[in-house]
């Protein structure tokens, strides 16, 4: 018999509830926060040395948080240099909420955005048909290398986007984090649909170095509560659980035998911490810059 089962990607709404939920309860944010405040200004020393314009494309670029944060770094680099901000971004929702963010923004008068609703892919392919190169000082894609198709396809074309000093951001998942355990383990038993794979810095590397491309690592400790988790019937923890393997409705639609080995190995050591109480699960970042 088919496995009830199904991606949280067929349940858009539910989907964003538990990322909402994911980052509440997690350090995800004030990690990238304190990588953008401490040393991301040495990542971009450089990309706008001698331009009067800098071109930045964010890839992924969510509801914008983070894409501030970044931005305000150039700016501060750069004061008073005109910076023309492209931002690939597939949900209409997502770009309405940037939107948002950037209306309630001040001192971003030399900023010029353009929002593309479209993925990556479709990026590239427009590009492409249109013969369209345009090069960039900084090009960024947080949490997103998940949701291509073709990681390295994707990372070689927007490498060669990169102007001479420019820089190519991603941020993803660590090789050291309890993702890596998780999905690397039953990531075959979840539903993935093929809207998502799963990947980390650890691929990346691989990737990079296959290619010949050279890179600097940050690795970015982070933590995401998960006590709800192990709480039965807790609406929360069932909102964790379906974020934490791409699952809706895990909880009730997994077979008892994955769920029970499931919730075992979240409690792992490899997985999680328990302190004061609490279930911490590794939720490590990895930063890495690629050169041209």
């Amino acid at each position: 018999m088919a496995s009830p089962m199904r991606s949280l990607f067929t349940d858009p709404d539910r989907y964003l509830q538990s990322f909402r939920l994911f980052l509440a309860n997690s350090t995800e944010h004030q990690c990238m926060q304190e990588f953008t405040e401490r040393q991301l200004p040495s990542v971009i020393g450089s990309i706008g040395n001698g331009k009067s314009a800098i071109n930045i494309l964010s890839v992924g670029g969510g509801a914008g948080e983070i894409d501030l944060l970044i931005l305000s770094k150039v700016q501060a680099r750069y004061p008073g240099v005109t910076i023309n901000y492209d931002v690939i971004e597939p949900s209409a929702d997502q770009i309405f909420k940037y939107k948002e963010l950037v209306a309630a923004t001040s001192n971003l008068e030399n900023v010029k955005f353009t929002w593309h609703e479209e993925t990556a892919y479709e990026y590239e392919s427009r590009m492409n048909a249109e013969k369209k190169s345009k090069k960039w000082d900084l090009i960024h894609m947080i949490q997103m290398l998940y949701y291509v198709k073709d990681v390295p396809a994707t990372i070689r074309y927007f490498h060669t986007l990169l102007e001479e000093q420019a820089k190519l951001l991603i941020i993803l998942v660590s090789g050291t984090s309890g993702w890596e355990t998780l999905w690397k383990k039953y990531g075959s038993s979840f539903p993935l649909d093929d809207l998502c794979c799963y990947v980390s810095s650890a691929d990346i590397k691989r990737i990079l170095d296959s290619a010949g491309l050279k890179c600097q690592l940050h690795e970015l400790p982070s933590h995401m509560d998960i006590t709800s988790c192990f709480i039965e019937g807790n609406e929360d923890g069932e909102m964790l659980l379906d974020f934490l393997t791409e699952t809706c409705e895990f909880s009730k639609t997994a077979p008892p035998e994955l769920k029970r080995q499931v919730m075992e190995e979240l409690r792992k050591p490899e997985c999680s911490q328990e302190r004061d109480g609490k279930v911490l699960f590794n939720n490590n970042l990895s930063v890495i810059v690629i050169e041209p």
